[in-house]
């Protein structure tokens, strides 16, 4: 973030007497040109007093100030170099030294020059303020910080240095201090749309997005062509998933600013979000000819080369971005993404902990590594990390208990414990095999969950109370989320609980849908070949029903849909499947789905809550993988662990269901041959 301009000490009143009267004048001739912005005339004079008296300390300093002023910062240091030579003790010359200096990258330097301008006079405000320029362009901000507090100690009302120590304190992420620092220069610049701006970034930064959009609204009604602000407050709505206003703001950046690389990165970002694709890499390839030195762009554009299963070039746009910006954290994380898709499983790991080692509070480095652990049934090194799923910018379940998180080191005997589901049904069914090892402490358990699960599991072995989400809670002693419940029994592969079944549906319920299914007629497979469109690896793990063909015709077999809802695309394909039964509509919840699973031989399911509640049940499931793999499902093997009557069938490296369907139909067709009776 620039910090705001230095102070140049250029309009000095000439203090020592020159050599003769008409010299005098001529340098007062000369100051009032160069206050009035005539430079170059200004020059003419200067030159001609240094040519008389060519030691001349206001002559050679302000010269000095008009070369910097001009962009000639080289000529500009040897001008105040001589004048200090003739006056050492000149705070303003100091300070101006240093000013030139740092303009020439002598940062160090620029520093020693402000110290010196300091003890010659410790009440310069404008020397601390430029002081904390040079430290924070040093990357010393927390010195910075320091040096501005000096510069508004001696100036409250000293609006550059209470912009850079904002600046700064964002810089640091010390976000809330940054906030109230903004607010106290906007009391002094109210009608600064830059300050706005800044602030609106910083109510972003503090994942505020409505309270920053009305701050970015303000910089625009003060500057309507404001595209930077355009850009913020696009950003801004895409966090609040407003992406048609989004995509409204960073179009009319662009049209203010055709050349702006970063409007047209954000709108392939939102693009992106709406699920076109193809445009956004249109957009990010514009932002690229626009600034090839944007490392963000290669970023963006790999997220949607990775949404497209297209991984090779994603990894390779994001070791561009690395190229361009070898700390950029984040093309470190989703590099390790790519790579994880490629099979590359050590560097993907390496990859997130050279993001860790920039940012050790990088939640999303620790996420991803934990998730390749976890996959790669390292549950030492994933069950840890995984914890940190807690502290990513898209969390939204985390509960702030005042009742300490339990994760095994504390004897639960006697004690009450809330065990609370946090992520979708799938997770929820899967991990509620904990609540009875949990009870065997001691415990008495109280156990959390969405309504559509509640009924499913009234009566759960070892449960003293149930309730949902939107229930009263009774009082506990300690808490824990059911995906953090491995960690506190330090689960490993070989000792994972798979007791099945481990829930059942409700008898009242199979024997309400015994009556309304239609009568068996061969072997009876119940399908899931879609979840929620809103999951966001949903490109992954669904199969258009089309592609079902070959199973939906095979000979011996009846088909139950076990899904709720349909895709528009599908409806019409629905209608001429006589032979696939589709009561989903009329469940109310997912009790009513494992009662129709009751009567079901096979269930055939994409990875969704179906594979959960039917591998749960102890029902024989066969899932069909992406290769985009989920950690739960290890690496290539056909069985689960988790559930002992799963089998998997998973995508080749490329992609691709047709061979997965493939397969699925003929080993459908031996299961139902041997069902079939003798003779």
């Amino acid at each position: 973030m620039p910090v705001h301009a230095a102070n140049l000490a250029c309009m000095i009143r000439p203090q020592q007497k020159p050599a003769t009267h008409d010299l005098q004048e001529t340098l007062q001739r000369a100051v009032a040109l160069h206050q009035s912005g005539r430079l170059a005339e200004a020059e003419d004079l200067y030159r001609t007093v240094l040519a008389a008296a060519p030691d001349n300390f206001d002559a050679l300093h302000l010269c000095g100030v008009l070369k910097h002023q001009r962009g000639q910062s080289a000529e500009a240091l040897g001008l105040i170099a001589r004048a200090l030579a003739t006056n050492s003790r000149s705070a303003a010359a100091l300070s101006n030294h240093g000013i030139v200096l740092s303009a020439l990258d002598r940062l160090d330097d620029a520093v020693a020059s402000y110290d010196k301008a300091i003890a010659a006079n410790p009440d310069y405000a404008e020397a601390f303020n430029n002081r904390g320029n040079a430290l924070g362009v040093l990357r010393r901000l927390d010195d910075a910080i320091a040096s501005y507090d000096r510069a508004l100690a001696l100036r409250p009302q000293y609006l550059e240095a209470q912009i850079n120590r904002a600046n700064c304190l964002r810089l640091l992420r010390r976000n809330e201090e940054a906030l109230a620092a903004y607010n106290k220069a906007l009391v002094l610049a109210p009608g600064d749309a830059e300050l706005f701006n800044h602030r609106g970034g910083t109510l972003r930064d503090l994942q505020r997005p409505a309270e920053a959009i009305a701050s970015f609204d303000r910089a625009i009604a003060l500057r309507p062509n404001y595209a930077e602000a355009l850009i913020g407050r696009g950003n801004a709505m895409l966090e609040l998933q407003r992406n048609a206003d989004a995509l409204a703001d960073f179009d009319r950046a662009i049209a203010i600013k055709p050349d702006f690389a970063e409007a047209y990165s954000n709108r392939g970002n939102v693009l992106r979000e709406l699920n076109r694709r193809e445009e956004a890499l249109v957009s990010f390839a514009r932002a690229i000819e626009l600034k090839p030195a944007y490392d963000g762009s290669y970023n963006n554009r790999g997220n949607v080369l990775l949404d497209l299963n297209r991984h090779a070039e994603a990894l390779a746009d994001y070791d561009r971005a690395l190229t361009l910006k070898p700390d950029n954290t984040d093309a470190l994380v989703n590099r390790s993404n790519a790579l994880g898709n490629l099979g590359r499983f050590a560097e993907a790991v390496e990859s997130c902990e050279r993001a860790i080692a920039l940012k050790p509070d990088l939640a999303e480095a620790h996420w991803n590594k934990a998730l390749t652990c976890l996959l790669l049934g390292d549950f030492e090194r994933g069950w840890p990390a995984y914890e940190w799923r807690w502290r990513r910018s898209t969390e939204t379940g985390r509960r702030d208990f005042s009742q300490p998180l339990w994760l095994g080191e504390q004897p639960l005997r006697g004690k009450t414990i809330l065990l609370h589901a946090e992520q979708g049904f799938g997770d929820a069914i899967q991990f509620v095999r904990y609540v009875p090892i949990v009870a065997a402490q001691g415990a008495r358990v109280i156990l959390e969950v969405p309504d559509d699960l509640k009924p499913m599991l009234t009566g759960f072995a070892s449960v003293s109370a149930l309730v949902s989400r939107d229930e009263s809670l009774p009082a506990f002693d300690a808490h824990c989320p059911l995906l953090s419940l491995p960690l506190a029994f330090k689960t490993t592969p070989a000792t994972i609980p798979a007791p099945v079944p481990y829930l059942h549906a409700p008898p009242e319920r199979i024997a309400a849908w015994r009556e309304r299914l239609p009568p068996k007629g061969g072997l009876r497979v119940g399908l899931a070949w879609s979840g929620k469109p809103t999951h966001k690896n949903d490109h992954n793990r669904t199969v258009a029903l089309s592609h079902l063909a070959p199973l939906l015709s095979q000979e011996g077999c009846e088909f139950i849909c076990l899904q709720k809802e349909f895709r528009d695309a599908d409806r019409p394909l629905l209608a001429t499947l006589p032979q696939l039964c589709c009561p989903g509509e009329a469940f109310a919840d997912f009790a009513d789905t494992a009662a129709v699973m009751a009567s079901l031989d096979l269930v055939i399911t994409v990875d969704t809550a179906i594979a959960h509640l039917a591998g749960a049940l102890g029902k024989p499931v066969w899932i069909l993988l992406s290769h985009v793999i989920d950690w739960r499902w290890l690496l290539e093997r056909e069985d689960s662990p988790w559930y002992p009557t799963a089998r998997l069938f998973r995508q080749p490296a490329g992609g691709g269901w047709d061979s997965v369907i493939i397969r699925t139909q003929q080993a459908l067709a031996a299961l139902a041959q041997a069902a079939r009776p003798a003779g």
